[in-house]
């Protein structure tokens, strides 16, 4: 007489796949100075969030963190939280 947690255990969500937003707006080249568009893919803590979760492509990731790390370096972006 085990009771189950879910009422239908073989219920799966329906997933989405995430578009890269560059790939969408066409963009080519990742600017370090547009900090409005590079704090999106910044946690709180200060941290660049994964592929997975913003769902970018792997060619603008590596543009993405490159910019990012240009602009933590010249002081556009925390390294940490403040």
């Amino acid at each position: 007489m085990a009771t189950e947690s879910s009422p239908r255990p073989d219920y799966k969500r329906p997933r989405h796949r995430k578009v890269c937003q560059f790939c969408k707006d066409k963009v080519a080249f990742i600017d370090y100075k547009d900090t409005n568009r590079l704090r999106r893919f910044i946690n709180d803590r200060g941290k660049i969030i994964s592929r997975r979760t913003t769902g970018t492509c792997c060619g603008h990731q590596k543009l993405l963190t490159t910019a990012i790390k240009k602009a933590r370096n010249i002081a556009l972006l925390p390294f940490t939280a403040a």
